[in-house]
Formats: C-alpha cells, structure tokens, sequence
C-alpha cells in the first residue's frame, strides 16, 4: 500500500478529485486528501473524509500536535494535486506555506504530479505561463489541461484530464518516480493506436481485438514528458488523452493518409495501432444475408504496410518505431519473429509484445522488449501499459536528434 496526498485546489473541477481519490483508493493506496479552504467551498470536509476514511483539514493548526504541516509531506511517496489553479501553482512555484497544502508541498520529497484546471485565458497568462516553467524545473510533473467545456458555455484548454488518466500517472510514478522528466519539450511525435476495421457490408467488418489502451499511454506519457503529440486513433472507446491532437480514423487506408500527412513534420512517429492486414476486395452496398447455401468466400486484398512506406520515404532524422503484437510458433519465438520484422521493415525500433488469451490486446498491462536496428534489446517486465510506454520514450529521447 503505497501513502498518497491527493491535494484539491479551489475550483469547479475539484468535484471530479472525488472521482480521482475514489480510483486511487480502489487501486489500494491509502490517501490523505488535503483541500484548500476554497475548495471546501466547492466540496465539503465529509466527502473528503468519507471516502479516504481520513480527517480532513486544511490549515496547520488542526490536530497540531501531530506536525501535519511536515509529516505529510514527508511520509508521502505522492502527492497529485487536481485541480491545480492558477493561484495554487503561483503560490507553490514561489514556495509560499500559507496552508497545509503548500506546506506539504515544501516539504514533500517525493514526486508531485499538478494537474491544473482554469480558464483558457489564466493557462496562457505569462505569469501562468512562467509558473508552470518553474515547477518542471524544480522537478514537478505538470500535465497539460485537456480541452473541453470548461465553466459556463466557454470551450477551450483548461479543462481538468479524466480522472482515469491522471490515476494511470499517478500509478506510473509510484511504479518508477523517474518516469516523466520533462525531456521532450519542442518535439513532434505522431502516435497511431487502436484497430483497422475494414467493412464487409453497411453493418460488418473485418477487425481485431485491439483496444488502444497502449497506443494511447504512449501519447499520455509523451504530453506529460513535453511533447506536442498527434494521436492517429482508430476505432477507440477511451477519453483523448490530455494535451494531444487527436485524428480519428476508422480503416487502414484512412491511418495511412492520416498518418502520411503528419509524418514528415514528425520527430518521431510510434505505429502502435494494430493495422489490418487484409480488406475484403470489395464492401457489399447491402447487408449480406444468409440463403440457406454456404456463403461465397470473400476475395481478399492487400492492405499498405504504412511502417514500410514510411521507411521508403523517410526524411530527415525522423525516427520511426513498430510496434509488433507476435506469438510464437513451430519457427520460432516471439523474440525470434520481432528479430525478423524489425529486420524487414528496416524501422529504428520495434517493440515487441506476446499476444493470446488475456495478454496485451483489452489488457491494462504489459510486457515487451524494445529491439533497436543497432541491436540493442530492452526487457521491460510486465506492469501497467504506461510503464511500458515510459520505458519505449526512455529508449527514444536520446535518440531524437535537433
């Protein structure tokens, strides 16, 4: 059981730091939430306290002679504070103790993951702007809003991420607390995720059981490392992550164009999607339905290999990575068939994962090993999908060249 402070700024989005401390609570940590005063305006003391099974305060004075103010933050192994206003991230970048919540923040040694939540305008103020700057290079992670509906009718960035995503963070530094330095600042990574589906008929299709949840940590774990991050996603039932662009897109023709239009501005492009092989040769304009005969088989064609047309065009230093979902056989292991692909599609990296029943495809975890062109050989174990997506951009950051 991991100690957690789950700091809760004052804005409308605190009511969502529920739903986060209900996620982290369920995971098995144990969690002290600690509010501003002004976010107990927004949400009370005994929602807090219910659902920690905790006392909640938030000045330094109540239950004194425990030292709240410097055991919390030091017995923390994370503090995650959602939402991060405007005023709660100037007053941490300029270390000011005026609660118990900045208090903890002076004397936590453990990570501290911000995920801010204000109006467009506040999160593009200079002073914002210069705050946020400050506390990535004091060491903090800082996730980028998403964008949505924020208070009122107004529509933009600001919005508070999904609770399920700052959780997968969350999990990730307490899994390796050096996992989100913010070392891709300034660079373009395109991401493909999810599955092809390629139509049989106007309700059909030929698919795979691809989720996109990996594609997906990947683009997660790239925003937070400072990345601007296009999401190709195909077919994908999961909030978009935070920070990112996201093209949607449905078969494999589509991922080609989408992926082939971003491409060449790219740092890196990860071809994380599980791409269709195969298309039926032509679409039925009507439902198939059954005669009582035996159906007739269904011609099929080609589709692109998008990985091998972006090696044939490559520009520049834009490095590529495949990703290759492999079981072994009679001819040899998963390791011995991601050799062979990545020795054939002549891509940089090519992270290579085992697939059946119950791994990798609808999972939350994960294991692979990234194989580099110059022979290298990363093992990351199993863990959850962020783990491995940190371990693919550690192997990749070096390597990104100006």
């Amino acid at each position: 059981m991991s100690r957690l402070v789950l700091g809760v700024g004052g804005g409308i989005a605190a009511y969502k730091a529920a739903d986060l401390l209900r996620k982290l609570a369920e995971a098995g940590h144990d969690v002290q939430v600690v509010p501003t005063a002004a976010a107990l305006q927004f949400v009370g003391a005994p929602t807090w306290a219910a659902l920690s099974h905790h006392p909640v305060a938030a000045d330094v004075w109540t239950a004194a002679e425990d030292v709240p103010h410097v055991q919390l933050g030091r017995q923390a192994e994370l503090v995650v504070v959602a939402p991060a206003t405007a005023d709660l991230l100037a007053r941490a970048a300029h270390g000011l103790a005026d609660d118990l919540l900045t208090n903890t923040l002076l004397t936590a040694r453990c990570p501290v993951l911000f995920v801010p939540a204000m109006h467009t305008e506040m999160w593009e103020h200079p002073a914002t702007v210069d705050n946020v700057a400050t506390l990535r290079r004091r060491g903090a992670v800082v996730m980028e809003p998403a964008t949505g509906r924020l208070t009122g009718t107004d529509t933009g960035k600001g919005r508070l991420p999904e609770p399920v995503q700052i959780a997968q963070l969350a999990e990730l530094l307490l899994a390796v607390p050096s996992a989100l330095p913010y070392d891709l600042a300034g660079r373009h990574v395109v991401i493909s995720a999810g599955g092809t589906r390629e139509p049989l008929d106007p309700v059909r299709f030929l698919g795979n059981a691809s989720s996109g949840q990996q594609g997906y940590a990947l683009a997660a774990v790239a925003a937070a490392r400072g990345a601007r991050v296009t999401l190709v996603s195909a077919n994908v039932e999961l909030p978009d992550p935070a920070g990112t662009d996201v093209v949607r897109v449905g078969t494999a023709v589509e991922l080609r164009d989408a992926v082939h239009k971003v491409a060449p501005e790219a740092d890196v492009v990860v071809m994380a999607a599980a791409v269709a092989d195969f298309r039926p040769a032509a679409a039925a304009e009507y439902k198939i339905k059954k005669s009582g005969a035996a159906p007739p088989p269904i011609p099929l064609e080609e589709n692109p290999d998008v990985l091998a047309e972006l090696v044939a065009n490559r520009r520049g230093n834009t490095v590529l990575v495949g990703f290759a979902a492999e079981t072994g056989d009679e001819t040899g292991s998963v390791l011995d068939h991601g050799r062979a692909k990545l020795a054939r599609k002549g891509c940089d990296f090519l992270v290579v994962n085992a697939v059946g029943k119950g791994l990798a495809f609808g999972q939350t975890h994960n294991a692979g090993v990234i194989l580099g062109a110059d022979g290298s050989e990363t093992a990351v174990e199993f863990g959850p999908k962020a783990v491995l997506a940190a371990a693919v951009w550690d192997v990749l950051a070096p390597r990104i060249v100006t």
